[in-house]
């Protein structure tokens, strides 16, 4: 009789053991009576009758999914390799588990098809300047086919972008001749400004002739601080010798 209790206790005490059930804070319990969704269960230590009924936790974090590679040909028929990556969590556990059977893969397989069909339907040049508008219009999508099975998108991000060869060189020469044309204008600019500037000094001269002497004046002295041999007579030095020579020569 004493064994019996024995082996009852032990059967009752493994029994209770199988009954407990420990739900993590970032995970919900989903319960089945003899396959029958009955509800679900919040974190925390919660009791599932034996044999009858059983529980699946379904994790609520954020889960990362990399979107693989895609080869696609975009609308003005340029041939690229895109990247992604995705961000979504489970806002209905019960719809995760009832409603699809493997809603991990489902994501995956719909992301690599949405942003196929979205990339291929931009220019090259939209896709590397509207890359926001482009990532909003992909999630938007694959949000919609995924909230029967209680999943939520949060972001997806196209992360890289593999172009050809020939398009990498002909892009750069690209570059570098925008580049040359800035440096042009800017030149250009530059020359067009000091010809305004010297344009504006040179009708100043014209009126105040004593302004050039100062000019000259200047230059002589900024030469000068330098030690040098050099001599320089300033032009209307020189007028004034030949007026002196004629002078001298007889001449009228």
């Amino acid at each position: 009789m004493e064994n019996i209790l024995w082996y009852v206790g032990g059967f009752l005490f493994v029994l209770i053991c199988a009954s407990i059930k420990v739900v993590q804070q970032y995970e919900k319990g989903v319960v089945f009576l003899f396959g029958k969704v009955t509800g679900e269960k919040a974190p925390g230590l919660r009791w599932v009758w034996p044999i009858v009924e059983s529980m699946r936790k379904v994790p609520l974090r954020i889960v990362t999914m990399p979107i693989p590679s895609q080869k696609i040909i975009t609308k003005d028929n340029v041939s690229i390799d895109v990247a992604a990556v995705a961000y979504f969590k489970v806002v209905d556990a019960t719809k995760s588990i009832v409603a699809i059977q493997d809603v991990y893969s489902a994501v995956n397989q719909i992301a690599q098809t949405t942003v196929r069909n979205i990339v291929g339907q931009f220019r090259l040049d939209e896709i590397l300047s509207d890359t926001a508008k482009i990532n909003e219009q992909i999630s938007g999508i694959i949000d919609t086919h995924t909230e029967p099975w209680g999943i939520l998108v949060t972001t997806v991000e196209i992360k890289d972008i593999q172009l050809p060869e020939g398009m990498q060189r002909a892009m750069a020469k690209e570059a570098e001749a925008e580049r040359e044309k800035r440096a042009k204008i800017i030149s250009a600019e530059g020359e067009l400004l000091a010809a305004d500037k010297l344009g504006q000094a040179s009708d100043i001269i014209a009126k105040h002739p004593i302004a050039l002497q100062l000019r000259n004046l200047q230059v002589l002295s900024e030469i000068a601080v330098e030690k040098n041999s050099t001599i320089i007579f300033p032009n209307q030095f020189m007028n004034t010798v030949s007026e002196i020579k004629k002078f001298f020569g007889g001449e009228k």
